[in-house]
């Protein structure tokens, strides 16, 4: 690999001394810039892996210029340099999407030291890319339409090709999952994977729809309709048009608003209030819950008809516990996402992670990585900066046994790195790191068990 580097700056003598250290540490390709805005242009013909910007340049300033370069070549990491170490502009130039700063003067070790964690950076995004992508690859015909889905993990791969086959059709989906899976994530690919892909994209919380206000804003309203409709209103059906309406929250939906819209499903028409003369629903729903909506139909707080409506083509997200091999590349993901410079994911804090048992699923892991970026200062993310529950067995083992009930050390044991195993996808490393205990450990005490 011969990285390229692109080092801006308007003092020619910083350039020099910058280009001399970089080519003595073996970097070939090095292009020094002395004007900023010549820059613009030379990316619609390459791009860099990584640049050094200097904040303080006439014509264009680095902050600048850093937005520019994080628009057209967004995989390029760019790393700040100052004169003035100022918190300030520092924040101001991690928000923009730098990955590192500077203070001059530098020191050869400093800049190499800075290119090295900052290609590595790359190399690691790279590389989850791609190992996100490969899996899609190998499943679906339209991988780009799930790109925004990183897993490799059997179980979600397979609902994600379940899915692509549904989107090629014009059918209601139901998706569900528990809080946080990605519901609406997935119904934003299917409708990237469908032939409405270049309509528009609704998101509707059906949540916050009182019944006195369901047909006015899901159906529209003429002017004049009722009192204060001065000027007519496109309903969500009509700004969905020629796309996808995704209803949000649809097992929480008053039985009154479920009937309304089991008829636009049936009937796919609709009358706008204040007029007289129907119109079409041409769009595809999408409707997701977190909510268990058998449990509720068999309750009566939800209409059979209208779930038997829904459920043909039924996706269920599986909550991340359950894909425990995806919890590395996500965290990864939005380490990267997070923007702080240097921050690494230390051996302890990633088994930690899997450890832990994610009631709140990928929502939750992005929150938490998002605090121990800030808490990490520079890194390495340690397991007291991801503020964890106590870790605890993925595996409930019942409630605490009583005197007569006590069990040999061998048979809780077993039990334990039994249901590890199981949490982490079979897969034997990863049940090591958790476990604390050696690869051969487990691979001895999983053949004793019997479980290969």
């Amino acid at each position: 690999m011969n990285p390229s580097v692109l080092v801006v700056d308007d003092e020619r003598s910083f350039l020099d001394s910058v280009v001399r250290a970089l080519r003595l540490e073996g970097y070939d390709d090095v292009k020094a810039v002395d004007d900023p805005t010549a820059v613009p242009e030379m990316l619609a013909t390459r791009g860099f892996d990584v640049a050094l910007l200097d904040i303080t340049m006439p014509g264009m300033d680095g902050l600048e210029l850093l937005g520019v370069i994080k628009e057209r070549s967004p995989q390029t990491e760019c790393i700040m340099v100052t004169a003035h170490e100022g918190i300030d502009l520092v924040i101001r130039s991690i928000k923009a999407g730098a990955y590192d700063y500077l203070v001059k003067p530098i020191t050869p070790d400093q800049l190499t030291h800075a290119l090295e964690r900052a290609l590595e950076r790359r190399r690691l995004v790279e590389a989850l890319a791609l190992k996100s992508a490969m899996a899609l690859d190998r499943t679906l015909d339209n991988p780009e339409a799930f790109g925004e889905i990183l897993t490799g993990h059997p179980r979600m791969l397979r609902l994600l090709r379940e899915a692509e086959l549904h989107a090629g059709s014009n059918i209601p989906i139901l998706v569900t999952g528990d809080t946080g899976t990605g519901k609406e994530l997935l119904a934003s690919a299917i409708h990237r994977a469908s032939r409405r892909a270049g309509g528009p994209f609704v998101p509707v919380n059906m949540l916050a729809l009182s019944p006195t206000l369901f047909e006015s804003e899901f159906f529209g309203h003429a002017r004049g309709a009722f009192t204060g409709a001065d000027r007519e209103r496109a309903g969500f059906l009509a700004q969905a048009r020629g796309g996808t309406l995704f209803l949000d929250e649809i097992g929480d939906l008053s039985l009154e608003i479920q009937g309304k819209l089991l008829r636009v499903l049936q009937e796919g028409e609709y009358v706008p209030v204040g007029r007289t003369r129907s119109e079409r629903a041409d769009v595809r729903f999408v409707a997701a819950t977190n909510q268990d909506l058998p449990a509720l139909v068999g309750k009566g707080k939800f209409r059979r008809d209208l779930f038997y409506r829904l459920q043909f083509a039924h996706l269920r997200l599986p909550a991340l516990s359950r894909r425990p091999g995806d919890v590395p590349l996500l965290a990864a993901h939005f380490l990267q996402a997070a923007g702080r410079s240097g921050v690494t994911l230390s051996g302890e804090a990633e088994a930690a992670l899997e450890a832990h048992g994610w009631p709140g699923n990928v929502r939750e892991l992005r929150g938490v990585m998002e605090a121990a970026a800030n808490l990490a200062v520079g890194g390495p993310i340690k397991p007291e900066h991801l503020n964890l529950p106590a870790a605890r067995p993925l595996a409930p083992g019942g409630p605490p046994a009583r005197v007569g009930q006590l069990e040999p050390l061998a048979d809780v044991e077993r039990r334990h790195i039994i249901a590890v195993y199981e949490a982490v996808g079979r897969n034997k490393s990863q049940a090591a790191r958790v476990l604390g205990i050696g690869l051969q450990t487990v691979h001895r005490k999983l053949k004793a068990y019997g479980v290969k």
